[in-house]
């Protein structure tokens, strides 16, 4: 009994091991595909493996280089070209300028493209982009993106 389970298993695995080729033929002006060559001008057709994965560490920043002396390189004086805002992945992203969402961490042009031109900003003493909530004309919320080297570093909401 144990002996016909352990073929059953194997044989379970056995189609998702195997790849099968495709061959392309054209033959008096008709294309066909199959499984097996059929004829001399057959050619091989390579199917890209689409499986859902991946690693986690392909969406992440370059790691800094270091120099030879095992030094780290000086930063620039601007930290948003440096890119030290905090890295938040492309779906999550896509997703928050969708919604219109703006969240710690993200560079001036995300926030440009969830809500758009500010119609009021103040340099100092903190970098502060003051927005608008208009129901039927009338203003029903401030949201107020206060700014920390370029990294929008807070997002407060209030009734004016």
């Amino acid at each position: 009994m144990t002996r016909i389970l352990f073929v059953f298993i194997l044989m379970l695995g056995l189609p998702a091991t195997t790849w099968s080729q495709v061959y392309r033929c054209d033959a008096g002006g008709e294309t066909r595909f199959s499984d097996q060559p059929c004829g001399e001008d057959s050619e091989e057709i390579r199917i890209q493996d689409n499986r859902i994965g991946g690693s986690f560490g392909q969406n992440l920043p370059a790691a800094p280089e270091q120099s030879e002396t095992g030094e780290e390189p000086e930063k620039s004086a601007s930290p948003e070209a440096e890119g030290t805002c905090r890295f938040i992945n492309s779906t999550d992203l896509r997703r928050y300028l969708v919604r219109e969402q703006v969240v710690k961490g993200m560079t001036r042009e995300h926030v440009r493209k969830a809500f758009g031109r500010p119609p009021e900003t103040y340099p100092t003493p903190q970098e502060t982009w003051v927005y608008q909530t208009k129901y039927y004309g009338n203003l029903y919320e401030l949201t107020y993106v206060y700014f920390r080297d370029g990294c929008v570093e807070d997002v407060v909401y209030r009734k004016p």
